[in-house]
């Protein structure tokens, strides 16, 4: 199932929110859609946003009434400044937005119409870069897996959550093409359900085993010997391993750890970002407190009472295995290794 998806110029996203009962696609004829849909999880995962917000910026384009190109660019960078505040933590969307108009920046004098076949140029190169990137991350993640394997994940880090493939659900994926005999525990991801209604949708879909367990079923799980490793995806990687992910992620981190189960992290390059040095310096995203007072429409708290609903939490790097990207296996130290991975890239890219 293709979250998003741009056929004969129009953006058209899969609505998660409705699934798995519904199958629904939000027609983009403008960005304000793509906005909205980004901020009220329409369209969810770090690599995915990255990707929507891209293309919101093409829709923004076509809607800027102008054939002056200095009028043009002014214009779209207001746009991208909206699609870039929908979501404070991942980084994905602020990376996304920003290497669209340097793009553009780099363009030379150009028309606006050749402008905006340059974004969407742009935005198509981000979607298919992201789709490869998975498929190699997948590749270097399953061989952290043995033969027979029982994994954890929380939330939902699959194609639903990315251009496609995924990323951690990629790694699973990856391994179970490979012939590995690879079953899940998908944790239900409380308070929006993105294990129960997502990653356990996807993993059915797939013809892979799962396993739906409550968030507080974790640590039991483990106690028990039922689990072979943990893997989850990231909405920010900082320069020395710490992970921004789902609320609950620190959590099932610091159960791995007790328990001596490896907990690997998959992301691309572009969840990472070096310019924050630790955790603490990510900005992390509060919602609406009826996400957790409420569930499908229906109050399951009492009237009056407050309720704290941050959307991540951040897993120190110490508590961190390894961290799986398309240009290899990240081992501890982090400041080091993840400097190197980026320097070496850059050197290809030379």
């Amino acid at each position: 199932m293709d979250a998003i998806i741009w056929e004969g110029n129009r953006l058209r996203l899969l609505d998660q929110t409705k699934l798995p009962g519904t199958i629904e696609y939000i027609e983009c004829n403008d960005y304000y859609t793509v906005a909205e849909a980004i901020k009220r999880l329409s369209v969810r995962g770090a690599p995915a946003i990255g990707a929507a917000a891209a293309y919101g910026l093409v829709v923004g384009a076509g809607q800027i009434q102008t054939e002056d190109p200095k009028v043009f660019l002014e214009k779209l960078e207001s746009i991208a400044g909206e699609l870039g505040a929908t979501r404070p933590t991942a980084v994905n969307l602020r990376w996304a937005l920003d290497r669209m108009m340097l793009r553009l920046s780099s363009a030379g004098e150009k028309s606006v119409q050749e402008l905006r076949d340059i974004l969407l140029e742009e935005a198509h190169a981000i979607y298919n870069e992201d789709v490869e990137s998975n498929r190699r991350m997948g590749e270097y993640g399953q061989q952290l897996f043995p033969d027979e394997v029982r994994v954890l994940t929380h939330c939902n880090a699959g194609a639903l959550a990315t251009a496609g493939y995924g990323t951690a659900l990629g790694v699973i994926r990856a391994a179970h093409e490979r012939g590995k005999k690879v079953s899940v525990y998908a944790d239900e991801t409380r308070p929006l359900l993105q294990g129960a209604r997502l990653t356990s949708w996807e993993m059915v879909q797939e013809g892979i085993p799962v396993t739906l367990i409550t968030d507080n079923m974790a640590g039991y799980l483990m106690s028990q010997k039922m689990v072979d490793c943990v893997i989850v995806g990231a909405d920010r990687i900082t320069a020395n391993g710490d992970v921004a992910n789902k609320i609950g992620t620190y959590g099932v981190a610091v159960l791995a750890k007790y328990h001596q189960i490896p907990f690997y992290v998959a992301a691309p390059l572009s969840t990472i970002d070096m310019n924050l040095s630790s955790g603490e310096q990510i900005p992390i995203e509060e919602r609406d407190a009826r996400e957790v007072t409420h569930h499908a429409g229906q109050v399951v708290a009492p009237d009056g009472v407050k309720a704290w609903n941050p959307a991540f939490d951040v897993t120190p790097n110490g508590l961190v295995t390894a961290i799986i990207t398309e240009k290899g296996v990240v081992q501890p130290p982090y400041t080091e290794n993840l400097k190197k991975i980026f320097r070496d890239k850059k050197q290809e890219e030379v």
